[in-house]
């Protein structure tokens, strides 16, 4: 990976925000990618081993569709702990898949995807 983080762990909210059920979605650069707790629930007000039993999953896949709209063989996720250290960890590895396939994403971003328009 390169010197500078292409995507900032304050791009995402506290974990706590994750046990609302709600996932974070983002894109850089051609790359999409969501960060939730699975499983995908509230737990908000359930008791603390209830949210710690889940774990944090972070997905990348190529523009321009959305994560409810694009074939799961084109998306690639990752499992973590659910905690701050998960997220960090996720947020490095999103780093590092955004740096590994650069060329997969510069080619999503350049792509005229208007003839898929309805």
């Amino acid at each position: 990976m390169g010197d500078t983080p292409k995507i900032e762990e304050t791009t995402f909210y506290h974990i706590n925000y994750y046990l609302y059920g709600k996932a974070f979605k983002g894109s850089y650069q051609g790359m999409r990618f969501r960060l939730a707790r699975n499983p995908l629930e509230n737990v908000f007000f359930k008791p603390k081993e209830v949210q710690d039993a889940g774990t944090l999953m972070a997905t990348v896949w190529p523009e321009p569709f959305s994560y409810e709209n694009t074939d799961d063989e084109k998306k690639l996720t990752k499992e973590f702990s659910f905690s701050e250290e998960g997220k960090l960890a996720a947020v490095d590895w999103l780093n590092e898949q955004y740096e590994s396939r650069k060329e997969e994403w510069d080619a999503a971003k350049h792509t005229d995807w208007s003839s898929l328009r309805k």
